[in-house]
């Protein structure tokens, strides 16, 4: 299957990370290369891109979309969390932008293999590092019924996350759910038919959850952000794009922290905690996709951009 990923908000992207002719610049979710490739574009002849990705898949296809830029940039199958090791690795110091654009991917969606979609009947995988030592159907079929319920309800904001994790322990003690195929089922089963006739599928949060705990997606964000924030040089952009209201809030509160200085009570007469504005927040609202963008790539329709300037 052909890695196809259409990239949210490029334009956006470009210009929130004000880029700089031969400059350097990390994609920490490289995906389908779409922004990796915009930003080698328009970074000219010595612009130079350091690209993260965990799954192999998409360092493989990233390596023949980006060819024609050879030289230029280092694709490393890692974690984003390992940037400040990686950036260690290939002796950089400090960068120009980052890059985060959070979630999974339409290639990841759109494999049934993967596991990630409740559109098909597969394997219940959802491991963006398909060496991963968790997989969905691990949680689903060993988790006690109270986390499986707090999982589906803090990571899916599900407000069936009760009677889901209850259909599921049920059905799990016949045999186990193996397949995306089976958990959908019980997920439509769980839910009352009257919830089910409007919004989105039924299954889309409970999957959205199992695919945030399967991944550690929320728990490995902020210490993320931080390392990212702290190899950038004075004057250099972090853009995060998220697509769902808990990452979006894990940026936000971080993008607000970094920005704050002094923080002794009004009436103390001298500060003693010496604290220092780190970033200067670009956006005071995230940026959304525009109408059209929207239209050509319905995927795009819950993402929220945001920026923030290293000072």
């Amino acid at each position: 299957m052909e890695y196809v990923h259409l990239p949210v908000m490029p334009g956006e992207v470009l210009e929130g990370l004000k880029l700089r002719e031969n400059g350097i610049y990390v994609d920490c979710t490289l995906g389908g290369a779409g922004h990796s490739a915009a930003i080698l574009e328009r970074t000219g002849p010595g612009g130079v891109l350091v690209a993260l990705d965990q799954d192999p898949a998409a360092i493989d296809a990233a390596g023949k979309k980006l060819e024609k830029y050879s030289g230029r940039f280092y694709l490393v199958r890692e974690n984003f969390t390992a940037l400040g090791d990686v950036l260690k690795r290939l002796d950089l110091d400090r960068v120009d932008g980052v890059l985060f654009d959070l979630g999974v991917s339409s290639y990841q969606l759109d494999n049934p293999v993967r596991g990630f979609s409740y559109r098909y009947d597969a394997p219940l995988d959802m491991r963006m590092d398909p060496g991963g030592a968790v997989t969905a159907a691990d949680l689903v079929n060993s988790l006690p019924e109270g986390e499986l319920a707090r999982v589906i309800k803090e990571y899916g904001e599900e407000r069936w996350s009760s009677r889901i994790a209850s259909f599921i322990v049920e059905q799990r003690a016949r045999s186990p759910v193996t397949t995306t195929g089976r958990l959908t089922e019980i997920v439509k089963m769980a839910i009352p038919a009257a919830a089910r006739r409007a919004g989105p599928h039924p299954a889309r949060r409970t999957f959205q959850a199992l695919r945030i705990a399967v991944n550690n997606e929320l728990g490995i964000l902020e210490g993320a952000l931080r390392d990212a924030v702290r190899v950038l040089r004075s004057g250099g952009r972090i853009c995060v794009i998220t697509f769902h209201s808990l990452e979006d809030r894990i940026v936000k509160d971080l993008f607000r922290g970094l920005s704050l200085s002094c923080t002794c009570p009004k009436d103390f007469p001298v500060c003693v905690c010496e604290r220092e504005s780190v970033v200067r927040v670009i956006t005071k609202k995230p940026v959304f996709p525009s109408a059209a963008e929207m239209e050509i790539n319905p995927r795009a329709r819950s993402a929220r951009l945001r920026i923030a300037e290293k000072l």
